[in-house]
């Protein structure tokens, strides 16, 4: 229930509005026309038919099947509120389904079952395998679920998967890992105590023996008390199977020298007195929602070094079962798994926990601002939006798949499956591929002017990581000292990262010599130069830029872009580099679009929008793209007498002068750039062919409004902005830059001029 009315509200005007519910259908391939139905159907859907009947593997190429996913349940045990029915259920098995799509990409459609009876359950669940690629059964009460799932694995040839006990117990067994490694014990050598005794309960119990808890060492307790042998109230053999030899009773009899308490059970079981028997350093895994079997400030009152996890978001260790079930599903579908064995949940198990004590990433950061991030007591396990786990965890189980001889369609390069798996989240990765192999055959020195930022921070790490590029960070070597530890990461100034210290730095005269003798007859003084290569970052990376002590500079993380072109420009400049536009890369849903100039010349002259274009061509070049590109005009083709018309249409006519080896038109309208159709109704001789993918505009604030739109409107990515013209000597980005977008860009930094042009 809802603890709140005004959360009981917004919840149900979520469900309700703009429409009802969390899902919907939508169609993978076009619907407009005749030929388009004679493909789908009648006749053309025959060919895929015959072609299915003819080799069954053949479903996963021409149909759905292969990422499809079925949430089955019959509303009997749903999370804190019972057996409240198959179609009150429908709400959380339409979450189920949005989890799986939001978190790996998989498709699902949720099926609740008016069926109490657990084999006539499973008979209709197997009745299901020629539509799914795999069935998840969700919220089914103990002891039925144990019956449907054994039923279903052994009549299906598709995994099944109860992701209410197999689930629970993988994040519980990643957690335990984590939080052995943390107190420095083994699990051969722990003792555990557990209350519950229903199905997540078992499944966590069973999977601690798989991971080397011996079962003489495991007590279970539920209502009734103490789980012994010759005990025969409320007993089935999954329980029987834990049974001590003891005359011991009760949980208070047997918590003494625990070292690990999971409690799956109810509200306040666990006594603060009982937490004071365990061992030192006790693991609390107190587990039930929404109020667990203790209160993580009533353990730690009795036992100020516990180790403590729950299943609420509000405190740390949230054992969250997304955590496994999209990544697991993702890996067993890839490589047409016949099942979901111990093999592979064990590889779910070691890539959740490999993945926690490695560094936080910077999305997962973003998404929960003000936590401590780093591995250790209070974070044992990833968050749930930590992009990363699709590609470590999937990946790994994908393997294990294969290893155990269960997967029916192999794959032969799982680094090449890791990246496709890092494209889908990371929606830069794919585009930005080629600059970045680039980079790694380069050995680039980029300075980052902003170096105590955050999101600086990230990238720097992600640089080190990533590509042979060294970074130098311009900050106070003790404050980002303390941020990296702050943030959990491993970069340190003194081991990892040239810094340069804008208070105390062996080269501030020679810097502030060299920016006084390029603006001497600027206005700048002596002192007026010492104080800035004291307070100016961006003029100090610009500095060491022309020194040679950086190759490359990023910056702009704050601030506004002109104000940072100008220092650039300053230094920078001149010697046969000028700063001749901003280019934007923004990836849509369809593709990537390129804008110009968003940032440098607000009216710029027909040479400079020539200028421009021809930048423009070579860097979507570097993104083994080939640029087709479009100058876009409130005039269409000379129809409008327009400022902006004119300066297009004589920049087209010095473009032509110059004979280009790339495809440009103009002048247009945007919606004739992108449509073919209309562009043909309207110019049939335009030499454009397709849609164009570079859209140059002659005044900024029409192709930064674009931009913005793009981002803000269409859920737009943006790689940029790229400075055209500067010798990628240096690069201003934007405020609302992320890490990811910090990296992208020092990727393209880190590509030496040749490599483009």
């Amino acid at each position: 229930m809802s603890d709140t009315p005004s959360l009981r509200d917004a919840a149900l005007r979520y469900h309700e509005f703009p429409r009802p519910g969390k899902l919907e259908i939508r169609a993978t391939k076009p619907m407009a026309n005749g030929r388009d139905l004679a493909r789908a159907y009648s006749p053309g859907v025959a060919e895929a038919c015959l072609e299915i009947k003819a080799d069954a593997a053949n479903a996963a190429r021409y149909t759905a099947r292969g990422n499809l996913v079925a949430v089955v349940t019959n509303g009997s045990a749903v999370l804190g509120l019972g057996n409240i029915g198959a179609l009150a259920s429908k709400p959380v098995m339409e979450g189920k389904a949005v989890l799986f799509k939001s978190f790996a990409g998989i498709d699902c459609f949720d099926i609740e079952l008016n069926e109490s009876d657990p084999e006539k359950l499973a008979d209709i669940v197997c009745a299901l395998e020629p539509s799914f690629g795999a069935i998840n059964l969700e919220d089914i009460k103990a002891p039925d679920c144990f019956i449907v799932e054994k039923l279903c694995r052994e009549r299906m040839n598709i995994p099944v998967f109860h992701d209410d006990q197999h689930g629970t117990a993988i994040v519980v067994g990643a957690a335990a890992k984590n939080a052995l490694h943390v107190v420095g014990k083994r699990f051969e050598d722990i003792k555990i105590v557990s209350t519950g005794g229903g199905a997540a309960g078992i499944a966590c119990l069973n999977m601690l023996l798989k991971l080397g808890v011996k079962r003489e060492n495991i007590w279970l307790c539920d209502i009734h008390g103490l789980v012994y042998e010759g005990r025969q109230e409320d007993m089935n053999p999954e329980k029987a199977a834990f049974a001590q030899a003891s005359d011991l009773r009760t949980l208070d009899d047997v918590i003494g020298g625990a070292d690990l308490f999971l409690g799956l059970s109810g509200p306040n079981v666990l006594k603060p007195e009982m937490v004071a028997k365990m061992r030192p350093q006790p693991i609390v895994f107190a587990l039930a929602n929404p109020n667990p079997e203790i209160l993580p400030e009533v353990a730690r009152a009795v036992a100020p070094d516990a180790i403590i996890a729950t299943g609420r978001s509000d405190f740390p260790n949230q054992v969250n079962n997304v955590l496994c079930f999209p990544f697991i599903f993702r890996g067993a579908l890839d490589v047409g798994a016949s099942e979901i064995n111990d093999e592979m949940q064990i590889a779910c198990v070691e890539g959740i926990a490999e993945l926690a004590r490695a560094t936080t990433s910077a999305e997962a950061a973003a998404a929960y601002k003000g936590e401590q991030l780093t591995f250790g007591a209070d974070y044992l396990i990833p968050k749930p939006f930590d992009p990363r786990l699709v590609a470590v965890v999937s990946s790994a189980v994908a393997e294990a798949a294969m290893k155990s001889g269960v997967a029916a369609r192999p794959i032969d390069d799982l680094e090449a499956y890791k990246q496709r798996l890092n494209q889908s989240v990371f929606k830069s990765a794919l585009l930005m591929r080629p600059v970045f192999d680039a980079a790694r055959a380069a050995a680039r020195r980029i300075v980052f002017a902003e170096g105590e930022d955050e999101r600086v921070l990230r990238a720097a790490q992600e640089v080190l990581e990533e590509t042979t590029e060294t970074p130098i960070l311009i900050g106070r070597p003790e404050v980002i000292e303390a941020r990296c530890e702050r943030l959990g990461l491993r970069i340190r100034p003194d081991r990892d990262l040239q810094i340069v210290n804008p208070e105390n730095d062996p080269r501030y005269y020679n810097y502030w010599n060299s920016y006084h003798q390029i603006m001497q007859r600027e206005g700048v003084t002596p002192d007026l130069a010492k104080a800035i290569m004291r307070t100016n970052t961006t003029a100090i990376g610009a500095i060491m830029v022309h020194h040679g002590e950086a190759d490359s500079m990023i910056c702009g993380t704050f601030g506004e872009y002109r104000w940072h072109l100008n220092y650039v420009n300053q230094v920078l400049g001149g010697q046969g580099y000028a700063p001749h536009g901003a280019l934007s890369m923004m990836i849509l849903e369809d593709g990537p679009l390129f804008i110009a100039d968003t940032q440098v010349r607000i009216e710029p002259t027909p040479e400079q929008i020539a200028e421009t274009v021809m930048g423009a061509a070579r860097h979507v070049r570097r993104f083994g793209i080939e640029p087709k590109i479009a100058l876009c005009s409130q005039s269409q083709f000379g129809n409008i007498a327009c400022d902006t018309g004119a300066r297009l249409r004589a920049a087209i006519e010095i473009l032509d002068a110059k004979h280009c080896d790339f495809t440009y038109e103009g002048e247009m309208n945007i919606d004739t750039a992108l449509d073919t159709e209309l562009r043909g109704r309207i110019f049939p001789n335009s030499r454009l062919e397709g849609a164009a993918n570079v859209l140059v505009f002659a005044h900024a604030d029409a192709a930064s409004g674009v931009r913005n739109i793009l981002k803000m409107r269409s859920d737009g990515l943006e790689v940029g902005p790229i400075l055209m013209g500067m010798g990628n000597r240096a690069h201003i980005v934007s405020p609302s830059i992320t890490p990811r977008g910090l990296l992208n860009m020092a990727a393209i930094a880190g590509t030496p001029v040749a490599h483009y042009g």
